[in-house]
């Protein structure tokens, strides 16, 4: 039954279209030449793949900061949030995770609270391995005061491949560690800015799961994590 489960992911609605388009494309392929026809079969099933949705068990405590996205820490250093969200130019931590083509795109809460600001704003379409991608690159951006009343920041940033960011939120909306609010089509990044003294409890290079992994722990005064690859 675990088995079956793992095959039989639910697909988010924002890729039937794209499945239906990739489905159509396989068809047309066939009627040209076989040998097309099966490559289009291949990358259907990729489409399906990607916009898996499963289920995600989310801790549930006051402080803790779920990762909102699958994919790699791939950064975790002081920076000044997005402009747009009047956070002020003081740096904070911010921790960048990392979305392949191959992750789980479906993004998530990372904590319980308030949104108190929501902004779009358009850019380039850089590698979001790229540091600079957080500058330069079209962005989500939101800000959420928490429910110990912290004032957070997480940002949906398009990379080389993606093209689309969806969200859902609006300034004034109480949301849940854990629900799902967007995605971001294909492969990107999202940042993290936590409040001040806050300390990350995930390394740079660890894998994380969006719902799930707790990036950091806003009541608690532990030292930050270090990794060692082993």
């Amino acid at each position: 039954m675990d088995a079956l489960k793992a095959v039989l992911v639910p697909i988010n609605r924002e890729g039937y279209r794209f499945i239906a388009i990739f489905a159509l494309a396989t068809i047309i392929l066939f009627w040209i030449a076989d040998p097309l026809g099966w490559l289009g079969v291949i990358l259907t099933c990729w489409c399906v793949y990607f916009f898996r949705d499963p289920e995600r068990t989310t801790p549930s405590r006051d402080g803790l900061i779920i990762s909102p996205a699958d994919g790699v820490v791939q950064s975790i250093e002081m920076a000044v949030p997005p402009a747009e969200l009047g956070m002020g130019e003081a740096p904070r931590q911010r921790i960048a995770v990392f979305m392949n083509v191959f992750n789980v795109h479906v993004n998530r809460i990372p904590i319980d609270g308030e949104i108190t600001a929501v902004s779009y704003r358009p850019g380039k379409f850089l590698n979001a391995s790229l540091d600079k991608a957080s500058v330069d690159n079209e962005r989500q951006a939101i800000r959420m005061t928490t429910s110990l009343g912290q004032d957070i920041a997480f940002v949906q940033i398009a990379g080389l491949v993606a093209r689309r960011i969806v969200c859902g939120l609006y300034e004034g909306q109480r949301v849940r560690a854990g629900e799902r609010f967007g995605l971001i089509r294909f492969g990107s990044r999202v940042d993290v800015y936590l409040d001040e003294g806050t300390q990350p409890l995930v390394a740079v290079g660890q894998l994380a799961v969006a719902g799930e992994t707790v990036l950091a722990d806003g009541d608690s005064d532990e030292a930050r994590r270090v990794g060692e690859v082993r």
